[in-house]
């Protein structure tokens, strides 16, 4: 396992040795593998601790989770991420040819006809995605946790009190999908990595009286609404594409924010994929209504911006119901250093996956 040596806590203080073991070592409980989670967990693992971490789907990933359909994969939630911290572009080295540059960094903007307004990014910045999947990235990266038994999978956590045996430290009540509850006792401390609404709901309903929850209240996100769509169709001879020739725009739609031509993307099939990303207000007003009503429309809007009105052989939708940070807590990890509590992820510096990953790298500095 790779490890992260003479990482800066921030660009002012002196580098931090992750790579050796602390003279205290502790039990940490993480909830929650994505980005935040895992950057969390692996850094701890390589500081010395006893981890735990706990995730209630069947995969890693949370919003870098990729979703299969017979014709290819669709990254559902992040798109593609950048790597302005030089921490995360060490992190990025550890697992050589996972993460590669996509050629979408010439981004259109679309008016709500689809007529083009301008192209290129300001920043002139290169967009990274993991192949062959977007949760590539964190398969990898999770995968020590794996091997050591750190990651539980299928694992809801329900509420977190003291232990009885040990009142100082904590434990967790999980449950299964089967309904099976089990119990992670004699924990020094609990890292909540996971949004932060449904953070704030934890702590709430387990009774806990925390300066987190003050924070935690203070953070909005917004969600999305994606379609999934696949055309086979143009895989033929003389047709490689259909509808436009660029591969990732953002749109002034009033429906549609973002669209991207997975099969673009670099390690993916070549079977013409789009997956489409609704505005966030426009998933707001949608929010309750059922999948098949938000694909038609949504479907009707991506043929109003791209031109493609061909019937496609795949089409789904998914709800993030925390997809956007609108405000951010303003700082990279919130900690309650007296319960031993603490919250991180991208929410508290913004909405990247950049974000995500150095809030939970400083979560764990904060505790190695």
């Amino acid at each position: 396992m790779a490890t992260y040596r003479s990482l800066p806590r921030n660009a002012a203080s002196a580098p931090a040795s992750l790579g050796v073991a602390t003279p205290s070592r502790r039990h940490i409980a993480v909830v929650g593998a994505g980005m935040a989670g895992i950057a969390c967990a692996r850094t701890l693992m390589q500081a010395g601790h006893r981890v735990t971490l706990l995730e209630q789907a069947a995969q890693v990933g949370g919003r870098m989770t990729s979703h299969d359909s017979p014709f290819g994969s669709f990254d559902a939630g992040a798109q593609y991420f950048t790597l302005r911290d030089p921490r995360f572009a060490l992190a990025i080295d550890t697992v050589p040819g996972v993460c590669r540059r996509w050629s979408a960094n010439q981004v259109r903007v679309l008016d709500a006809t689809g007529h083009v307004v301008s192209q290129g990014m300001a920043t002139g910045e290169a967009h990274w995605v993991a192949a062959p999947r977007m949760d590539a990235l964190l398969h990898a990266w999770a995968e020590p946790l794996q091997q050591s038994g750190a990651l539980q999978r299928h694992m809801r956590v329900r509420r977190i009190e003291r232990d009885p045996l040990a009142p100082q430290r904590w434990q967790l009540r999980t449950e299964s999908p089967e309904g099976a509850v089990h119990v992670e006792a004699g924990l020094d401390a609990v890292v909540l990595a996971v949004p932060a609404t449904a953070a704030q709901a934890l702590l709430e309903q387990s009774g806990i009286d925390s300066s987190l929850l003050e924070s935690l209240a203070r953070v909005s996100m917004a969600p999305c609404w994606t379609l999934m769509l696949a055309y086979p169709q143009a895989v033929a001879p003389g047709l490689t594409t259909l509808g436009p020739h660029w591969n990732a725009a953002r749109s002034t739609h009033h429906r549609i924010a973002w669209l991207a031509r997975e099969s673009s993307k670099p390690g993916r099939s070549a079977v013409e994929r789009w997956t489409v990303q609704a505005s966030p207000a426009w998933s707001a007003e949608h929010l309750d209504d059922p999948a098949p009503r938000v694909q038609a429309k949504l479907l009707k809007a991506f043929a109003e911006v791209t031109g493609i009105r061909a019937e496609p052989a795949h089409a789904s939708t998914h709800l993030w119901r925390y997809a956007q940070t609108t405000h951010p807590a303003g700082r990279s990890h919130l900690w309650d250093a007296g319960l031993g509590l603490g919250a991180c992820g991208d929410w508290c510096l913004g909405h990247r996956v950049e974000d995500a990953f150095v809030s939970g790298l400083e979560m764990a500095l904060a505790l190695a």
